[in-house]
């Protein structure tokens, strides 16, 4: 595995999950692969789960990791080709991925959307231009249009739930106050399309109407904009807010009536509920569900590690 940063670069995706799980059962058997090896993980935005998550992975294999917060920490980055920087930026993107690919052996980015530009979003320009020019396999730790070492440990935690052969999961819109990107619905659904492809689930997606995902991340989906008839029999439901792809980055409802509870859940099939975090309780989530068994977020959150860690094992195994 050269690089990671959607579910087109896992070769095999039942696989990665099992590799995922049998770290989880021995998380240092393979010191060995990061000896003398340094990963840089640089965040242009915050983060919890995934800056923690990721480091501990380096560590159970050897590496040492680097983190830095560029946005709070580094120069004001350049990112437009052919300007006069004669303004507030100070270092081009060329000379500071070029500096990190001498200093780290692996490379992890976390970029936000705008929400303002569509085209220039789903472009990826900042995250493609740290591969190009870093040099060095670069995993994604969340980008515009991606989560997947998120939608990883997704898979990695329904797989380890199942209580069925082929469970029914549900990716479904929740309310929230303020307008969200699509990453982590795009990859969850990415994933998602790809493992029912493998036949390991059923895969339906609700939301309001207008708040249609790109097509390249829901092929093969069921999409229905009735949230019951989604829900009937789910095993597994994953909630998430996104704001409008067609509209770009815009709220077109409240949302009343959306909300994941506990009433919801009966319609289920003792469906456990899942979600990325963080998230805004009884806005997003219930907090009937969130205190209960019923809830995996904390270990979703936790599956976090195996993810990273399987994927970071991969490129390792590939620098040897």
């Amino acid at each position: 595995m050269r690089q990671f940063t959607s579910v087109h670069d896992v070769a095999n995706v039942p696989a990665i999950v099992q590799e995922a799980l049998a770290l989880k059962k021995d998380p240092f058997a393979h010191q060995h692969l990061g000896k003398n090896k340094t990963i840089g993980l640089i965040f242009l935005n915050p983060s919890l789960r995934t800056r923690l998550s990721t480091q501990k992975a380096a560590l159970n294999l050897g590496m040492t990791p680097i983190v830095m917060n560029i946005d709070k920490e580094g120069w004001a980055l350049e990112t437009s080709d052919g300007v006069v920087m004669n303004g507030t930026t100070v270092e081009h993107i060329r000379e500071a991925a070029g500096v990190m690919g001498e200093y780290c052996d692996v490379l992890g980015i976390r970029s936000f959307p705008s929400l303002k530009d569509k085209e220039e979003d789903y472009s990826e320009d900042i995250f493609n231009k740290f591969i190009k020019y870093s040099g060095l396999p670069v995993v994604s730790l969340e980008s515009a249009t991606r989560h997947p070492l998120q939608s990883l440990a997704d898979l990695v935690t329904i797989e380890e739930y199942k209580k069925t052969a082929k469970p029914k999961v549900v990716l479904t819109w929740a309310p929230h106050v303020k307008p969200l990107p699509q990453a982590v619905p795009n990859s969850f659904a990415e994933w998602m399309c790809k493992a029912q492809e493998e036949g390991m689930i059923d895969f339906v997606i609700t939301h309001p109407e207008g708040y249609e995902l790109a097509e390249q991340f829901t092929p093969g989906a069921k999409i229905t904009y009735n949230q019951d008839e989604a829900l009937a029999g789910a095993d597994f439901i994953y909630v998430k807010n996104w704001s409008s792809y067609k509209d770009y980055g815009k709220i077109l409802t409240e949302g009343e009536g959306w909300m994941m509870n506990q009433e919801k859940l009966k319609i289920t099939n003792s469906g456990k509920v899942m979600h990325c975090l963080p998230v805004r309780r009884d806005l997003e989530l219930g907090s009937d569900i969130l205190d209960s068994e019923d809830s995996l977020v904390i270990k979703e959150a936790a599956n976090r590690v195996w993810a990273a860690q399987a994927v970071l094992k991969g490129i390792l195994e590939d620098l040897q």
